[in-house]
C-alpha cells in the first residue's frame, strides 16, 4: 500500500490558485486516487459477502434477539472502554463504565440486558483513537483501508492497540478460545452490518458521490465523538456519593 500510494496521491492545486487549495487542504484526502479504489474493493466484497450475509441473519434473526447480542458485544467492549476513560483522564465516565460493567455482567445476564443504561448509566464512546485525540494528537489524512472501511493514521493506530489491549486478547489459548474470538468477531461484524442495512443503502442511491459522503459521515462521527468526550466535565463525585449539607442563606 505504501508503495502503491506513492504513485496514487492526488495532484496538490498550486497556490495560484486558492479556493481548490482550500478545497484540497479541508477534504484533506491526498491519497484520494488510492482510496478510492480501496473503496471499490470493499464496496465489491460488501455487495457480494458480506451484506447478502446480513440480509440472511436479519431475516432469521428477530430485532429484539439482535439488539440482547450487540448489548453482549458491547459489554464485552466495556472493559477497554473504562481503560480509555482512565487514560483521558475521564474519571467519571470511568466510574460509569465501571458500574456498567458490573451491573449488566450480573444483573443483566452476562450483558444480555442493558440494565445499567435505566439505572442512569448510559453508555458512551471510547477507544484509543479518541484517546490519542485528547492527548493532542492530528488526525492525519483520511484512510479507506481494505476491509476496515474509512479511517485516518490516528484511528487505525488506535484500532491496533485497542485489539491488544482487550483483555479477552490475552486469556487462555486453544481452539475453544480461539473459536469464541472469532465467534466474537464474526457476529459483531454481521449484526453491525444489519442494523446498517437500510442507512447504507439510502447513501448509495441518494449521494451522488457515495465515497465522498461515507468520507464526510465518517469524519463527523469521529470529530462529534472526540468533541463529546472533551466536553464532558462532569463532576469526579457521583449523585449517589453522600454529599456535605448544604449551609442554609442567612437572611441579611
Amino acid at each position: 500500500m505504501a508503495l502503491t500510494a506513492l504513485t496514487a496521491c492526488a495532484t496538490k492545486p498550486p497556490a495560484s490558485n486558492p479556493d481548490a487549495l482550500a478545497a484540497y487542504n479541508q477534504t484533506n484526502d491526498p491519497l484520494e486516487p488510492l482510496n478510492r479504489k480501496l473503496y471499490a474493493v470493499n464496496d465489491t466484497l460488501d455487495t457480494y459477502g458480506l451484506k447478502p450475509i446480513a440480509q440472511g441473519y436479519a431475516y432469521v434473526v428477530p430485532r429484539v434477539v439482535r439488539t440482547h447480542l450487540g448489548d453482549v458485544l458491547s459489554n464485552l467492549d466495556t472493559p477497554v472502554i473504562f481503560l480509555n476513560d482512565l487514560l483521558e483522564a475521564k474519571s467519571r465516565r470511568a466510574g460509569d463504565s465501571l458500574v456498567r460493567f458490573v451491573v449488566n455482567s450480573t444483573v443483566g445476564v452476562a450483558g444480555i440486558f442493558d440494565v445499567a443504561t435505566g439505572l442512569g448509566y448510559p453508555s458512551h464512546e471510547a477507544d484509543f483513537g479518541i484517546t490519542l485525540a485528547l492527548w493532542g494528537l492530528g488526525e492525519g489524512p483520511f484512510l479507506y483501508l481494505p476491509v476496515l472501511g474509512p479511517s485516518d493514521p490516528r484511528d487505525a493506530a488506535g484500532f491496533g492497540v485497542g485489539i491488544i489491549s482487550d483483555p479477552f486478547f490475552w486469556i487462555g489459548s486453544g481452539a475453544i478460545v480461539s473459536a469464541l474470538g472469532d465467534t466474537r468477531t464474526v457476529v459483531g461484524i454481521v449484526n453491525l452490518r444489519a442494523d446498517l442495512l437500510k442507512p447504507i443503502d439510502e447513501v448509495k442511491r441518494m449521494a451522488l458521490d457515495p465515497y465522498a459522503t461515507f468520507r464526510s459521515l465518517y469524519r463527523q462521527h469521529r470529530e462529534a465523538a472526540v468533541q463529546a468526550a472533551r466536553d464532558d466535565h462532569r463532576a469526579t463525585v457521583p449523585d449517589w456519593f453522600p454529599q456535605p449539607a448544604a449551609i442554609p442563606a442567612v437572611a441579611p
